[in-house]
């Protein structure tokens, strides 16, 4: 049984005061910090397009590591080993045979259930876990658009699409905010939005220093952006998810309520995602309420699975 494993230095970590008063009003700040200051599970993700479950747990245990399944994703695995944890460096991994992943990572892809045949557009790719999985679900077959703003990132998710053996996928670098233009082209649309990242503490403490309030403002524009880019560019009767690696209520309910706002024939759709545990979306924070239907998001805590955090909102075109 996987026990929570502190950061033995975690009392060098210092929660800014503004930081604490928000999230002791959102969660329970006692359970919520003893999360972000211990040590995040190694997860995988089993590349169907080129093996299968039983071939990478078979051969992954018979080198001593060992495989607990990851209860919402049938194709995933933590994996844990005592004296290492570079799970990256297997031969099984460079065939591309898995990727690693974190866990709460997979959901975005498991709410918008791409299907073999549909074009999709992944709006911000790099380096390739989500796409990379949405091309599995596909089983190559279909259009997969892999885009990204930064160019540097283009090396990491090109050279991942390869080892993966993703046939399916065409790569882009160019900004989200210009598939405004592409109107009602995409079956189904992603956009996993760059964020504060406050649900990735465990992965990336240094988020503990560099928050700051004042940077939701600048964030939340360029999400709204984003945002309203991929439902222009999404298909009448098509699904698209909104979904951030953030626990702040302005990078998430705020933005999707702000979407709804704005487009009529924008919907949430409510969906389960069997074994998971998670929290009810945040319907109202610090005098602001947020739409009635934001209930139907999902709002995963650190603690609720042991993850990361994250949000993550599935919208139809009516």
């Amino acid at each position: 049984m996987h026990k929570l494993k502190p950061f033995p230095n975690k009392d060098d970590y210092e929660f800014k005061e503004g930081f604490i008063e928000r999230y002791s009003k959102l969660t329970d700040w006692e359970t919520f910090s003893t999360y972000c200051l211990s040590f995040l599970r190694r997860s995988l993700r089993v590349n169907t397009l080129k093996t299968t479950v039983t071939e990478v747990k078979k051969r992954l245990e018979a080198q001593g590591w060992t495989l607990e399944a990851v209860p919402w994703c049938k194709e995933a695995f933590y994996i844990y080993k005592e004296e290492r944890r570079d799970s990256g460096n297997t031969i099984e991994h460079q065939l591309g045979y898995y990727y690693i992943q974190e866990a709460a990572s997979l959901l975005p892809p498991l709410v918008l259930n791409p299907k073999p045949g549909e074009v999709i557009l992944d709006m911000a790719a790099s380096p390739g876990s989500k796409t990379s999985q949405m091309a599995a679900m596909m089983k190559n077959e279909g259009i997969l658009i892999a885009n990204d703003p930064d160019p540097k990132r283009m090396a990491p998710l090109a050279a991942n699409m390869t080892r993966l053996g993703i046939t399916n996928t065409l790569i882009t670098t160019m900004r989200g905010q210009q598939f405004r233009k592409w109107k009602e082209q995409f079956d189904k649309v992603l956009i996993d939005a760059p964020c504060s990242g406050t649900g990735t503490i465990r992965k990336s403490p240094k988020t503990i220093r560099i928050w700051n309030p004042n940077m939701l403002k600048k964030i939340g524009n360029v999400q709204k952006e984003l945002i309203e880019s991929a439902f222009l560019a999404l298909k009448k009767g098509g699904t698209m998810v909104y979904s951030t690696c953030s626990l702040e209520p302005e990078e998430n309910e705020a933005i999707v309520t702000w979407l709804l706002g704005r487009h009529e024939d924008a919907k949430l759709d409510s969906f389960t995602i069997p074994h998971l545990k998670h929290e009810e979306a945040v319907q109202e924070f610090e005098g602001t309420t947020y739409h009635k239907d934001i209930k139907k998001t999902l709002r995963l805590w650190p603690q609720d699975n042991d993850t990361e955090g994250f949000y993550v909102a599935k919208i139809t075109k009516n």
